[in-house]
């Protein structure tokens, strides 16, 4: 019987590894996976990379990953809003890494790593800072870089409904990076507002298939403050 369902963040976050890179999906605090983020902090694992849309928000749950010293690296598009005082501080004393992704580029690498495809080009960032070394090409007289697909050993997502096989379905503009990191990570786990019997999900509305899903943990409606969950 296949039963992706385990009975707390301890179990849902056991073996995720020192140097890890960790996809979390959110945009801003919409989406976000707190629970998970607050047992990752718990379980240990540090000199991490994180992928995100954001920095952090506050002193909440990406944020506080950061504060707690286990992030080596972010890669994101949005390092810098009015509450990402944490992030800045660690960049600007130099204890953090930043590789900074126009968002449509993100979205599409991590969509690529799920997607099998190699690299693809794209006319984002061409002619910036943030093509450098990269290779370039004209395609049809305009201009693009060579992009590549951004892998996640871990993905830690946020879902609204569930059911034992990791099939999942997302709650309005909190699926955002959710479905496409599912199919990028070696590890996906899911934190889950509620988990329903096998044949409660219509198929018809299910986002992410359970194959792209290895965990599941339950932890009730999560909305975060101030986001839409």
């Amino acid at each position: 019987m296949i039963d992706k369902t385990v009975s707390d963040l301890t179990e849902a976050l056991a073996g995720v590894a020192d140097g890890a890179i960790v996809m979390i999906s959110g945009f801003g605090g919409a989406g976000m996976p707190s629970r998970l983020i607050d047992g990752l902090i718990d379980q240990g694992a540090r000199d991490l990379t994180i992928v995100n849309n954001n920095a952090g928000n506050g002193d909440y749950g990406l944020a506080a990953l950061l504060k707690a010293g286990r992030v080596r690296k972010i890669i994101c598009s949005f390092p810098r809003q009015a509450d990402s005082h944490v992030f800045d501080g660690l960049y600007r004393s130099g204890k953090i890494e930043l590789e900074l992704v126009p968002q449509g580029n993100l979205a599409e690498r991590i969509r690529a790593a799920g997607a099998g495809i190699g690299a693809f080009f794209t006319p984002t960032g061409f002619g910036t800072e943030l093509a450098q070394g990269k290779e370039t090409r004209v395609i049809n007289g305009r201009n693009y870089v060579l992009e590549h697909p951004i892998f996640g050993d871990v993905a830690l997502i946020k879902a609204l409904k569930g059911d034992r096989w990791g099939n999942l379905t997302y709650r309005k503009a909190a699926r955002n990076f959710g479905p496409i990191m599912a199919s990028a990570a070696k590890l996906t786990i899911a934190q889950i507002d509620e988990i329903v019997p096998l044949g409660a999900l219509d198929p018809e509305h299910i986002i992410t298939p359970g194959i792209y899903v290895q965990r599941v943990v339950e932890v009730g409606n999560t909305v975060q403050l101030g986001a839409a969950a």
